[in-house]
């Protein structure tokens, strides 16, 4: 009797559970291997004081020329004083980018707030991320130039995303149309101006993209999280000391900096992904148990066996490809609503 033939392996797209269930492939456990014997060991040991994380800002910034952005985006420096304004504010500064496409049809945008634990990189080390959101919706992306501690501790980061925020509002662009987007401390930033624009009146964006959101910057869940949390790239202990940087003399009392304590009344629509590998992921998933107590929409995305800012590696993990597809989808469905609330008003 002829043996039945073995059934195949279902394929990825045959696969029932969702992209961010399934196993991690073979190419990121490669990439998060060599990431946690060649990296790791030495972020844990970053000194925090400010000579150290000038080279490391001068290095990291070097090192983004070697990331050239696809050829179908155009990036586009942006320097604004603001003269037309009665506000005394500083100048709105960082880059465009955008494709062909999306600067004749855009009806929104997407302002995106990079990480770096608040002291290191600049809109060029996250052209990675800001190209592949441009291709994926359409959608011009502006990353602002926000001021980096420890020459300017926090607050200061804040009011420069509020003012590039009130940029876009000012030059038109509806805040139903506008998607506030970071990584790590900039999704941080992203969620403190989510909440800064909630508290005080300004039009409510469509909606709030967090990627590895450094919530706790004091560092206390992160810490715990480390003793059992196989990390392969950050250290709770290292950013302990970056972030007493980063408050400055005021320290930790600033209430805006207290993202689990903001009381997210009628916030718009959030979607958090986060690692399943990284001491930041209990941060994520208390800030969304937040969220969805006070009544928001919050959708909670944990990639299995993920790094930190895993979707900065879209041209080389399929799992930070298809975040990246997740993210396209999730910025579309509340740009469209945004704009069909917005036609009912009218």
């Amino acid at each position: 009797m002829t043996p039945l033939p073995l059934p195949a392996p279902p394929t990825p797209e045959a696969d029932p559970r969702k992209p961010h269930e399934r196993r991690p492939s073979a190419r990121s456990l490669l990439v998060t291997g060599a990431l946690r014997l060649g990296a790791r060991p030495f972020i844990h040991l970053v000194p925090g004081h400010a000579r150290t994380l000038r080279t490391a800002r001068t290095t990291v910034d070097a090192a983004s020329l070697l990331m050239r952005p696809t050829s179908r985006v155009h990036i586009r420096p942006l320097v604004d004083p603001r003269v037309e304004t009665d506000r005394a504010e500083r100048p709105v500064a960082g880059e465009w980018v955008v494709t062909r496409e999306g600067e004749r049809t855009a009806s929104g945008a997407i302002l995106y707030l990079h990480g770096g634990a608040y002291v290191v990189c600049s809109p060029r080390t996250h052209r990675p991320i800001t190209s592949r959101l441009a291709l994926d919706t359409g959608l011009p992306v502006l990353v602002p130039r926000y001021r980096l501690a420890p020459e300017n501790p926090f607050p200061a980061p804040l009011e420069d995303a509020v003012a590039a925020y009130r940029w876009l509002l000012d030059r038109g662009v509806p805040a139903s149309g506008i998607v506030i987007a970071g990584d790590s401390a900039g999704g941080h930033l992203a969620a403190a101006l989510t909440g800064e624009i909630l508290r005080t009146g300004l039009p409510r964006p469509a909606g709030t993209v967090l990627f590895s959101p450094w919530v706790d910057l004091t560092c206390e869940m992160s810490t715990r999280a480390q003793r059992r949390a196989r990390d392969p790239y950050i250290s709770a202990y290292a950013a302990r000391r970056v972030a007493r940087l980063v408050v400055g003399p005021a320290g930790f009392d600033d209430p805006r900096l207290a993202l689990l304590a903001s009381p997210w009344t009628d916030a718009p629509p959030i979607l958090i992904q986060v690692g399943g590998a990284e001491v930041l992921r209990p941060e994520a998933e208390a800030l969304a148990e937040a969220l969805t107590r006070a009544g928001n929409d919050c959708e909670l995305q944990v990639w299995k066996g993920q790094m930190h800012v895993f979707q900065i590696l879209n041209r080389v993990l399929p799992e930070a490809s298809a975040a990246m597809r997740e993210t396209a989808r999730f910025v579309r469905r509340v740009v469209a609503a945004g704009t069909t609330a917005t036609e009912a008003v009218a």
